[in-house]
């Protein structure tokens, strides 16, 4: 991973989380007609999982879900609280999808004029030691930093314009002809200004607040780190019929090879020590009849 313009790294002070997973998925029609593209299973586990147990993995306990009004209930059924994970996970609701950035102006309250991180519902991450990578850069609560990773389509994404020394020029939305197959990932840190900074965005063309125009204006400030991922790292946007089978394919391979489990929020919860092992057995229990509960209660006995 490479990281350009780390400035000085103050003490670690509570950093909010967010999850969007609003919008329609109609990229995903039929399959996300009666439900929320990010409760559909990537292999053993709902989609949210993978985003949710990502801000977990680097130390953010309280997180805020921002989905539609239709699907609000759904993701209380399964994630309630978060408690039973040592976390807690509260819900909002945006009531069209008016682009990413809108959802900092939706969580102003939560944000409660503290550092933030943003993942996309439908992003998955997974790389060595990533987890220790990102919580490092989580500790830089000064400037705000963006995730590029490499793709064979960045016209279909934001592009990460830059020089030899791989320091950022500028970000290019969905351009027809890029200047580099680097791509803004759906993962990204800010400081405490982010609200302000959003509320004062213009619609583009179609009507959305774009992450886009927020980056380049913490790009205009100085302020905006670039995290070139490493060639060993993954990151999967499971927003397509084709990406959400890739997305299965890939946890599937590595869980069967390695005999792990990607993305479980009772690990999480319990590598952090967020829970017992007598709490973690409570939850295994109830899952029991598959071998997601069987893996977790083998944690219990390590």
């Amino acid at each position: 991973m490479v990281c350009k313009k780390i400035f000085g790294i103050r003490k670690i002070m509570s950093r909010k989380g967010i999850i969007l997973s609003g919008g329609k998925g109609t990229r995903l029609y039929p399959a996300t007609l009666a439900m929320s593209k990010q409760l559909l299973p990537i292999y053993d586990k709902p989609m949210i999982y993978y985003p949710l147990s990502t801000l977990m993995s680097i130390g953010v306990k309280e997180i805020l879900l921002i989905t539609t009004p239709f699907d609000i209930d759904r993701y209380k059924f399964l994630l309630g609280n978060g408690s039973q994970w040592g976390i807690n996970i509260s819900f909002k609701i945006q009531k069209e999808p008016k682009g990413i950035a809108e959802a900092f102006i939706i969580a102003e309250e939560f944000i409660n004029n503290l550092s933030s991180v943003l993942i996309l519902g439908d992003n998955l991450f997974y790389g060595y030691e990533l987890s220790s990578r990102l919580k490092n850069i989580s500790k830089n609560l000064q400037n705000s930093t963006i995730f590029a990773y490499p793709v064979n389509n960045p016209e279909d994404y934001g592009v990460v314009n830059y020089n030899e020394q791989k320091e950022i020029i500028s970000i290019d939305e969905k351009p027809i002809k890029p200047k580099s197959n680097f791509v803004v990932t759906g993962l990204y840190f800010y400081d405490n200004n982010v609200v302000e900074i959003a509320k004062s965005l213009k619609p583009s063309k179609r009507g959305e607040l774009e992450i886009t125009d927020l980056n380049n204006v913490y790009l205009k400030l100085n302020k905006l780190d670039v995290c070139f991922l490493n060639e060993g790292d993954t990151w999967l946007d499971a927003g397509t019929s084709n990406t959400l089978m890739e997305a299965s394919q890939f946890i599937k391979t590595i869980e069967n090879r390695q005999g792990i489990k990607i993305c479980s929020p009772e690990e999480m919860a319990l590598n952090n020590g967020w829970i017992s092992r007598k709490q973690l057995k409570e939850l295994a229990i109830k899952l029991m009849t598959n071998e997601y509960g069987k893996y977790l209660l083998k944690l219990i006995e390590k």
